[in-house]
């Protein structure tokens, strides 16, 4: 019986294209770091390459350790000084990057709404942030850490999407059977690979990320406001 939701954020709950997402982000993040002597371009290829570790992690450390070990390994064992710095950034600079947004959202009823029927509620994000970054944005669509029961970041993560493992983790963590959730995202490569863990899944193809064009109706999919009507069509438990 269905009684948890995991919801990705970016594209999902959060109303914008990734790529212009990630466009504002790097602009910002590379006005912060580049008069402190960090050449611009040297230090997204760090955090790209830094990301590609995260998402090929096979478990055997935090995305955390393995972010951080990859970043300095081309940038430097000096730049393990900027963990702080960016957790700085994070909290501040970092949400001028909600301007990328197509439209205003708030999500706070609709997880409110879920939560007063006794659903379990998972924030999962591809956890290559900090836990200060979800934070930032989850902040513009009205929610917090406190509405989920667990939110996925660098920090608490081993495995990350596609990696069906990244939700078999989840499981284990909140005590839940796969055949008790139900995962929403937009992505079907990284959100739909729940299916290969056991999760129910919905696509929201609004924002869709579909790099590969792989056919959407193999997947129970439809709008953010058609996922809404099924959510909200859940019965109390």
């Amino acid at each position: 019986m269905l009684d948890t939701i995991l919801f990705d954020l970016d594209g999902t709950l959060i109303p914008f294209l990734q790529d212009e997402f990630i466009h504002t982000y790097f602009k910002l993040l590379v006005r912060r770091l580049t008069p402190m002597g960090y050449d611009g371009e040297k230090l997204i290829h760090a955090l790209w390459a830094g990301v590609d570790a995260m998402i090929r992690n096979d478990g055997a450390a935090t995305n955390r350790q393995l972010f951080w070990n990859v970043f300095t390994g081309k940038l430097g064992i000096q730049a393990l000084a900027l963990e702080s710095v960016l957790d700085d950034f994070y909290a501040r600079e970092f949400d001028a990057a909600r301007s990328v947004l197509r439209e205003d959202a708030d999500r706070s009823g609709l997880i409110r709404s879920l939560r007063e029927k006794g659903y379990g509620l998972v924030l999962a994000t591809n956890p290559v942030f900090p836990a200060v970054a979800v934070e930032t944005r989850m902040h513009w669509v009205g929610l917090a850490a406190s509405d989920f029961d667990h939110v996925t970041t660098y920090e608490n993560c081993r495995r990350s999407k596609p990696n069906p493992g990244y939700y078999q983790d989840i499981l284990a963590l909140i005590g839940k059977l796969p055949g008790q959730c139900l995962m929403v995202g937009n992505n079907p490569v990284d959100d739909m690979s729940a299916r290969e863990a056991g999760l129910d899944v919905f696509l929201v193809t609004d924002y869709l990320e579909n790099a590969k064009g792989l056919p959407v109706d193999r997947w129970p999919h439809g709008s953010f406001r058609e996922l809404e009507k099924v959510l909200t069509e859940l019965p109390e438990l």
